[in-house]
């Protein structure tokens, strides 16, 4: 074990600055939709007054029809609007990896601000370490399924100064997991003494 490890470092997405535009149209358009479903929503008790009295109630199958059209307007406002509001999350993510004495944590960060912490990767569970553009890699993700191959970044290309790295992780509950990330090397001086140089696969 390294005692008072510590590394962090981030991937951002090349296109973040694109991205946050995106994002905050998305969340605008999410709102808007809201806010209309909350302002249909108020009217609707007056509307089923309105239906339930004058010369001519709605009663019976009538009443029944007229509330499941102007409900399911209301309905279909709130899906939207929760749609957008999910559709945001796609946009401007990065990743925060952190180094901690053996551990490896990562984080997903949405649009800059809302963090949701990922998986924590001890040292001792890491069955190998190595280049995503490697022939090892290809031999590591054989026969996984897609659920068992997590891309923790959101760029195709690594930025500059960063590769893609791969970490082949042991599990008992989510069993064999190979984790991609975009990293400089540097992350490797942190991680492989920790989990054990034969751990790394040459390039």
């Amino acid at each position: 074990m390294q005692k008072e490890a510590f590394y962090e470092e981030s991937a951002v997405s090349t296109r973040a600055g694109k991205e946050a535009k995106i994002y905050m149209v998305f969340h605008i358009t999410s709102i808007i939709f809201f806010i209309l479903a909350g302002l249909h929503l108020s009217f609707s008790f007056n509307a089923i007054a309105m239906w339930t009295s004058g010369d001519e109630p709605a009663t019976g199958w009538s009443l029944a029809i007229l509330c499941v059209i102007w409900f399911g307007l209301a309905a279909s406002l709130i899906g939207i609007g929760v749609a957008f509001f999910f559709l945001k999350r796609r946009f401007n993510l990065s990743y925060d990896y952190t180094f901690v004495e053996d551990e490896l944590r990562i984080t997903k960060v949405f649009n800059g601000k809302r963090r949701k912490h990922l998986v924590t990767l001890e040292a001792e569970r890491m069955m190998a370490i190595g280049w995503a553009e490697s022939d090892s890699y290809d031999r590591a993700i054989a026969g996984l399924s897609r659920k068992q191959v997590k891309v923790l970044t959101s760029n195709r290309e690594p930025a500059e100064g960063k590769t893609f790295l791969y970490i082949v992780y042991s599990s008992a509950v989510t069993g064999k997991t190979v984790y991609v990330l975009e990293a400089r090397e540097t992350l490797l001086e942190f991680i492989v003494p920790a989990a054990g140089r034969t751990k790394l696969e040459r390039k």
